[in-house]
């Protein structure tokens, strides 16, 4: 069976959510080999082979850190060389940094890329991999197929619940000579993001977000009690963002990020086209607003047409009960 190369995006333990789910989608077309840019620590290696990782390619030059991107983009290159011909493809997350680097290996591997894939499955003839997009502002769902080379797809977060295979992986050294290209811009510093105890907004499995129809800033607390009680990320709507309720990096839409949770709560939001193309992937969608012709509605599985402001303090009261 063909090795399936996934971008593990830090060496970190526990391993993050999106990376166990392209573990798990690497094992529907070949045997799973993660990548991890730092030292593999037990732990880590341990908490990769309980998903599937039959090998651990492990780079742990700090130039892949103390660089941009082309350091990674080497490292991969170098690793798939040694794999040759039994490549059958790479998984890399869907952020910023996974996008760039999944190109730039497109082009030095001579392959074709898929970006943005919901899911990934393999064709009836076993020929390879194929891609799930959800285009056009969601409004269409399109297979695609890479016919040049091993395929390098981008998978968004929450594409698949991470399934739990138990192997012993190999843990493989990597060395790698970079290039005097790769080490031409230097990061000089870095700023850790103050931690809220949420998960990411792209990761989450439950989103909780609100709009213009919460009325101030102040309201935004009942919905990070809601998203706290769900153990969800908090949301908010352009309009509540260019008001200045809530921080752009929470935004979620066009001009924002993308989500694809498995149950997304829109409180307050009417469902402006930019809206609805960051979020029109969730699995369940729950809709709270008081106007029942808000075009929200039309992506809803369940809505609840009231004021937001009576209605979730209720919800957060009765889960508080059921709870006790």
């Amino acid at each position: 069976m063909s090795h399936v190369l996934v971008l593990v995006d830090a060496a970190t333990t526990p391993v993050r959510k999106p990376a166990l789910e392209l573990l798990t989608l690497a094992r529907r077309f070949g045997t799973p080999a993660a990548v991890v840019f730092g030292a593999a620590e037990s732990g880590l290696v341990e908490h990769l082979g309980r998903f599937g990782a039959a090998t651990v390619y492990a780079v742990a030059d700090p130039a892949v850190h103390d660089y941009l991107v082309l350091p990674k983009v080497e490292a991969l290159t170098e690793i798939a060389g040694r794999i040759g011909d039994g490549l059958g493809g790479v998984l890399i997350g869907a952020s910023p940094e996974g996008k760039e680097i999944a190109a730039r290996l497109a082009l030095r591997l001579g392959s074709g890329i898929i970006t943005d894939a919901v899911d990934v499955t393999v064709d009836d003839e076993g020929t390879g991999p194929v891609a799930s997009q959800s285009v056009f502002a969601a409004a269409y769902t399109v297979r695609s197929q890479v016919t040049t080379g091993p395929p390098v797809i981008v998978v968004k977060p929450n594409a698949v619940t991470p399934q739990e295979e138990q192997v012993t992986p190999e843990v493989v050294k990597v060395d790698v000579a970079f290039s005097d290209l790769a080490r031409a811009a230097r990061i000089t510093s870095r700023t850790v993001r103050q931690a809220s105890g949420r998960p990411e907004l792209t990761d989450a499995s439950v989103v909780v977000s609100g709009g213009r129809g919460l009325g101030g800033e102040q309201a935004f607390g009942l919905i990070e009690r809601l998203a706290d009680q769900l153990g969800g990320a908090v949301g908010a709507s352009r309009a509540a963002v260019d008001a200045g309720w809530y921080p752009h990096s929470h935004q979620v839409g066009q001009t924002g990020k993308t989500v694809a949770p498995q149950l997304y709560v829109a409180a307050g939001i009417s469902g402006a086209i930019q809206h609805r193309a960051g979020m029109q992937t969730s699995k369940t969608v729950v809709v709270v607003n008081k106007d029942p012709e808000a075009p929200i509605f039309e992506l809803a599985d369940f809505g609840v047409v009231g004021d937001l402001h009576s209605v979730l303090p209720r919800l957060t009261d009765e889960i508080d009960r059921r709870r006790s």
